[in-house]
């Protein structure tokens, strides 16, 4: 299993509340419309809680500043994600996501990765 995550900024003229409203509201139905195309088995929204509710635990530990939420996707193989660069509708329905991205999130200051979880717990 393959996991997409991305730490997602918020574009500078949207709150916090107007992002996570559209992200979930907006964007969420736009990826379930498309999973199937893109084998995405699971999607899961981390909503980020306001700033100065995690002020105190990113000070004791210097960390940088907040990410407006988290994006985690799960796909059955590195395989399968590059399949889905060879399928005409699958490009086409990752530019319909990019699209819509480009409308709620800041791109160039929200990172993200492939990777393999590594269960330590549960």
């Amino acid at each position: 299993m393959i996991k997409l995550t991305f730490c997602l900024r918020r574009l500078p003229s949207l709150t916090r509340e107007q992002f996570q409203d559209y992200w979930l509201n907006t964007h969420g139905p736009l990826v379930a419309s498309v999973a199937e195309t893109l084998q995405i088995r699971r999607y899961v929204q981390l909503h980020s809680l306001p700033a100065e509710l995690n002020a105190g635990i990113r000070a004791s530990r210097e960390g940088p500043e907040d990410y407006d939420g988290v994006a985690e996707l799960w796909f059955d193989s590195f395989d399968a994600l590059l399949e889905n660069g060879r399928r005409p509708e699958a490009r086409a329905a990752g530019a319909r996501l990019l699209d819509d991205e480009r409308k709620f999130i800041d791109l160039p200051r929200s990172p993200l990765w492939f990777g393999e979880e590594q269960v330590i717990v549960g």
